[in-house]
């Protein structure tokens, strides 16, 4: 019957642990700035502006990277192989109809377009044209 006893109390010191440190995490989340680089990412290039900008204004609720992401707006991973620079351009600056124009500064759509540039560059976005390899693997 005692083990029984230290079983429990066992138990219950270690769910006490796991939530003071849950609670303590999520405080320290909470209170963090999410965006503590920015600083460092403006004496960085350009794409590292563009990366950061995406994050602030949340981009990824609406649009997708590589197949991930929100599905309101397309995927932008190969965006500028498939359009101009100034048509890219254009959407920044104005937005759409669902796109909210969020009066993005020049050096802002600069940074974004060198972001969007550099994800082009890195692979393909459409999942579907990926070939899946015998060991579970995909290839481009």
């Amino acid at each position: 019957m005692s083990f029984i006893m230290e079983s429990d109390k066992f138990k219950l010191g270690v769910l006490i642990i796991l939530a003071v440190s849950f609670i303590a995490y999520s405080f320290d989340l909470y209170i963090s700035q999410p965006m503590d680089g920015i600083e460092k990412a403006e004496s960085g290039s350009l794409e590292e502006q563009g990366k950061i900008l995406w994050q602030q204004k949340n981009c990824i609720s609406c649009h997708q990277l590589y197949g991930l992401g929100g599905h309101l707006g397309p995927d932008l991973t190969n965006i500028s192989s498939q359009r101009s620079p100034e048509h890219i351009e254009a959407f920044l600056i104005g937005g759409t109809n669902v796109m909210p124009n969020f009066h993005l500064s020049e050096h802002e759509i600069e940074a974004l377009k060198a972001f969007l540039k550099s994800v082009d560059e890195s692979g393909k976005g459409d999942p579907r044209t990926f070939k899946q390899n015998l060991d579970g693997t995909i290839s481009q």
